[in-house]
């Protein structure tokens, strides 16, 4: 795991047990050892598994972990996604941390599938945003990669976007475009340029002005993503974001655009049903 994802982990148990999980503590003995087995309620693509294998050993390298369907396979209510047996108290101290992941992480691959399937036959593939639950992003991001989707940047850190408010703060896209440029060079990074235009009037600008690897189309109908992708005719990336619905996603995708991005990925997505059970114990 990534060091992002280790401190993630670290202060979601520190949140979680504080200074000890006492109803956990007062009823069960130390020495007690059982078996759990993580039931999927709802149909759906699995993911976080193996963060969840990571996650009951960094707690307790005695528990042992079986994996019985891997992250990215469809699953179906009653399937039994993995086992873990060990101490009772580490069981129950994991149980929550490992289900908030894993349904959360479930969730985003399942909607990403979706978005997936509805692409199929197209040239288009759709990205996720920034739009993520702070602290965790890259489980986020890993759960859309695992449901087919394409990560777009992790952070501010990995790939130049101008937008809007960086564009009209820079006195313009000619300016805007020269500044990114010149501060790579300067800084040595070898990084991607994606500037977002938001009618033709700016992507005119942009053609003129150059120098860029994406053109992300803001808010575009589909008929003027047409044109504009048309018009850009592969000298660049092309990605639609802004009005974008599951509803009108192949439309979009069908105006030959690469990419389409989509916050909806992981900004309002439904957690797939699932729960740890002990071994033994009815749904």
């Amino acid at each position: 795991m990534d060091n992002l994802t280790n401190e993630l982990i670290r202060l979601a148990f520190a949140e979680d047990i504080g200074d000890g999980d006492v109803t956990t503590l007062c009823c069960i003995p130390p020495s007690a050892k059982g078996k759990s087995k993580l039931i999927i309620k709802e149909d759906g693509v699995l993911a976080g598994v193996e963060v969840a294998g990571y996650i009951f050993r960094s707690f307790d390298p005695g528990l042992v972990f079986t994996m019985h369907a891997k992250d990215g396979e469809e699953v179906k209510r009653g399937d039994i996604a993995f086992t873990v047996e060990g101490k009772v108290r580490s069981l129950l101290q994991t149980e929550r941390l490992v289900l908030n992941v894993m349904q959360r992480m479930s969730g985003i691959a399942t909607t990403t599938r979706k978005y997936v399937k509805e692409l199929e036959g197209t040239n288009t593939r759709v990205l996720d945003t920034r739009k993520t639950t702070p602290g965790m992003r890259m489980l986020e991001k890993e759960a859309v990669r695992i449901g087919g989707g394409v990560n777009h940047r992790i952070g501010l850190f990995d790939m130049v976007l101008l937008k809007d408010n960086h564009v009209d703060f820079a006195g313009g896209i000619a300016p805007a475009i020269s500044c990114a440029r010149n501060y790579l060079k300067e800084h040595g990074k070898s990084l991607k340029i994606e500037i977002e235009v938001r009618n033709f009037d700016e992507l005119g600008q942009v053609l003129q002005a150059g120098g860029v690897d994406r053109i992300m189309l803001d808010n575009f109908s589909v008929d003027d993503t047409r044109e504009a992708v048309r018009l850009i005719a592969g000298r660049y990336e092309t990605e639609s974001s802004g009005g974008i619905t599951y509803d009108n996603l192949r439309a979009y995708a069908m105006t030959g655009v690469d990419y389409i991005s989509a916050g909806a990925l992981t900004h309002s997505v439904k957690s797939l049903d699932m729960s740890l059970k002990a071994a033994g114990e009815k749904e």
